[in-house]
């Protein structure tokens, strides 16, 4: 990706390398918090809400203050917001609307959020109650690693999807979904989640095809994207964490509903060809 030298968000905040106690989701530990995010994938249940659960107190998380980002990896990131803030101020504005910024919070292992504790093997997660995204910068090494996603783009892919939460949150999307999913079967309500997990997808594609437009973005650069698309379906999840896939359970849907969206979303660049509703 072409990033250096663009402009920069100044709604990040950096919470990495805060003192303090954390208690990790009472004392789970590095398997009990992977089984944690596995129940997440499964339930549609919001990772912070299941440790929050389990937390019984005591102790504490990193809090806000810490001082501005300014390693590669973090200016990245800024930067990545920045287009995203660029991105979605034009379409709000063309929809006759004005967008709202969200606010990116980086840490380490732990961190409080409106949501619950945010843990980092929970995975990047947006908090609706905030209207904040939530990233442990390690989590990139995993997609890599062990998703086989490597690339600055799968990176933005991730913060793109996540901020697409966020315009679902300005939207009344998210609203909509939780109401409907009250009252329904765990199947049903699954199926409501995939639908709105793909629509986030298809909006980080739109953020792609502007990024595209700009010159930050090229053809190697989008393939990284739909790796990182594929590599967290819920079927190859699945069958890495449970060794069978069960789609009634699909939370976020499969690679290739994943990869199908976000492809939309890079072609079309337009918010009504997302409508995975």
């Amino acid at each position: 990706m072409q990033w250096q030298g663009r402009r920069e968000s100044s709604n990040v905040e950096d919470r990495r390398g805060m003192s303090g106690p954390v208690r990790m989701g009472g004392g789970l530990g590095l398997g009990g918090l992977l089984l944690l995010l596995a129940i997440s994938y499964f339930t549609g249940q919001n990772p912070a809400e299941l440790v929050q659960g389990i937390d019984s107190g005591g102790g504490s998380a990193s809090q806000p203050g810490g001082p501005p980002a300014t390693d590669e990896s973090s200016k990245f990131m800024r930067v990545v917001l920045a287009d995203t803030e660029d991105t979605w101020g034009t379409l709000f504005n063309d929809m006759g609307q004005r967008y709202q910024p969200t606010r990116l919070v980086l840490f380490e292992s732990a961190t409080e959020s409106a949501c619950g504790l945010g843990q980092s093997a929970m995975g990047p997660f947006y908090c609706p109650r905030d209207q904040q995204v939530y990233l442990d910068l390690s989590f990139f090494s995993e997609l890599a690693t062990r998703f086989g996603a490597p690339g600055e783009f799968a990176q933005a892919y991730v913060v793109a999807h996540e901020v697409g939460h966020h315009v679902q949150t300005l939207t009344g999307v998210s609203a909509r979904v939780d109401a409907a999913r009250r009252g329904v079967s765990q199947s049903e309500a699954n199926a409501l989640s995939v639908r709105q997990e793909l629509q986030a997808d298809c909006y980080a594609g739109v953020w792609g095809h502007y990024a595209g437009r700009k010159g930050m973005v090229d053809t190697a650069d989008v393939e990284d994207g739909l790796r990182a698309a594929s590599a967290i379906g819920d079927d190859r999840l699945q069958k890495q964490t449970q060794g069978r896939v069960v789609p009634d359970s699909f939370t976020h849907g499969s690679s290739a509903q994943r990869v199908e969206w976000f492809r939309r979303g890079l072609q079309s660049g337009r918010v009504d060809a997302c409508n995975t509703f």
